[in-house]
C-alpha cells in the first residue's frame, strides 16, 4: 500500500475552514493542490464540513457558512428601508456621471437606485455583479451592460467568487459606486460578510474614482469585515439627515445630499 503523506484529517479540516473563512469562497481544485490530497478526499472533507453546518457547498467549491458571515437581511427588506434617502443619494451619484463614461456598480439597494437614475444617461458602459441591477440596466437603447460571473448568493441576488474578482481585472472605469454596511471615522468602511471583500477591492482598483453610498443609518457602525479605511474613499455620499456632529471627522470627502 502506498504510504500517504497527507496531514491528519483534523488538521486538514482546520486548514480548510481557515482558507474558506479568509477567502469567503474557495474552489475544490485549489484546495486539493494546496493541501496535497486528491480531489475525492477534498470532496469528502467538504461534505463532512457541510453536514456540520460549517460551510456551504457550491458547484466546484465552498462558501463560508459562519453566522457572522451570512447576509441576514432579505433584499426586499433592505430595498424598502430608508428608500427616500437612497433615492436622493442615487440622484446625486448619477449627477456625477457624464455620458459615455464607464461605471462599476457594487451590489446593494442604494446602488440599485443609482442604476435606475443612470437610465437617463447615454452611451454608458455599466459593470456589475448584482443580478437585479443588471436587469434594471438591460434594454437601455444606448447603455451597455457587462455582467460579472460567479456563484450566486441567493438572498441578495449577487454573484461572488474568483470568477467575479477576475471580471474586474484589467478594467479601467471612471467610477465605482460602492455600498457599505458600516461607515465609521475610526473603524473605516465595513461589510457584513467576508465573501465580497475581494470583489470590492477589485472594483475599487479598477476605478479612477471610488464613491461609497450609504444612508445615515450606516454611520457610526462597524460590520464584520473591513473593506478599507476612510482615506481610500474619494467621496462618501449620504443623506442630509446625518447629524452635524458626525460629519466633521470625515472631512471634505463627505457629501450630504
Amino acid at each position: 500500500m502506498r504510504k500517504s503523506h497527507a496531514r491528519p484529517i483534523s488538521d486538514r479540516h482546520r486548514a480548510l475552514l481557515q482558507r474558506i473563512r479568509e477567502e469567503g469562497y474557495v474552489d475544490a481544485v485549489s484546495l486539493a493542490r494546496e493541501l496535497e490530497v486528491d480531489g475525492s478526499t477534498i470532496r469528502r472533507d467538504l461534505a463532512q464540513l457541510t453536514r456540520a453546518g460549517l460551510i456551504r457547498r457550491t458547484h466546484g467549491g465552498a462558501l463560508t457558512a459562519e453566522p457572522g458571515a451570512a447576509i441576514d437581511t432579505p433584499y426586499e427588506d433592505r430595498r424598502r428601508t430608508n428608500l427616500a434617502a437612497k433615492k436622493k443619494i442615487a440622484r446625486a451619484a448619477a449627477d456625477l456621471v457624464h455620458d459615455g463614461q464607464i461605471v462599476i456598480l457594487d451590489n446593494g439597494s442604494t446602488t440599485f437606485q443609482i442604476a435606475v437614475e443612470l437610465r437617463r444617461k447615454r452611451n454608458l458602459t455599466i459593470l456589475t455583479n448584482d443580478l437585479l441591477i443588471a436587469m434594471r440596466t438591460a434594454g437601455h437603447p444606448t447603455n451597455r451592460l457587462h455582467m460579472a460571473g460567479g456563484v450566486l448568493l441567493d438572498t441578495v441576488y449577487t454573484l461572488v467568487g474568483p470568477a467575479t474578482v477576475a471580471a474586474f481585472s484589467g478594467i479601467h472605469a471612471d467610477w465605482a459606486f460602492m455600498g457599505a454596511e458600516g461607515i465609521d471615522a475610526a473603524g473605516g468602511i465595513t461589510n457584513i460578510n467576508v465573501i465580497e471583500i475581494p470583489i470590492k477591492h477589485a472594483m475599487m482598483a479598477a476605478a479612477a474614482m471610488t464613491v461609497f453610498v450609504a444612508d445615515r443609518s450606516k454611520f457610526g457602525k462597524l460590520a464584520l469585515a473591513t473593506v478599507c479605511p476612510i482615506s481610500e474613499a474619494d467621496l462618501i455620499l449620504t443623506d442630509d439627515t446625518l447629524p452635524e456632529e458626525q460629519r466633521g471627522a470625515f472631512g471634505d470627502r463627505l457629501r450630504c445630499v
